[in-house]
């Protein structure tokens, strides 16, 4: 089994900036996917940016140009730049990880921003 950790949430200022790491109880060598999802009260939960292990990167519509994903291979981790942060990013943001064996999600971490 393996856990998923987030962090670097909290609450900022419409214009600020943030950036969420994701980090891994265990290593892995392959993997299918890693990304970030998020939820906002009463809505689904969306895409916001995913990365694969080719290097290639999706990006929800509503974050292109603003929000950056990338990940370090050497210590298990996925991290998300957030720039120009609006209100409407509010939510509360997931790490997600497929492996050929699993498909693992962090337990969430707040992000508001405040107008």
């Amino acid at each position: 089994q393996m856990q998923l950790v987030e962090s670097g949430g909290g609450l900022v200022q419409a214009g600020g900036s943030l950036r969420l790491s994701c980090a891994a109880s265990r290593r892995f060598f392959t993997f299918n996917r890693m990304g970030w999802f998020r939820q906002a009260p009463g809505k689904q939960r969306e895409l916001v940016a995913t990365i694969t292990s080719g290097g290639s990167t999706n990006y929800g519509d509503s974050v292109k140009g603003r929000f950056t994903i990338s990940r370090d291979a050497a210590q298990n981790t996925v991290s998300l730049q957030m720039n120009s942060l609006k209100p409407e990013d509010t939510a509360v943001y997931y790490c997600n990880v497929i492996l050929a064996w699993g498909d693992y999600w962090g337990p969430g971490t707040q992000v508001t921003v405040s107008s």
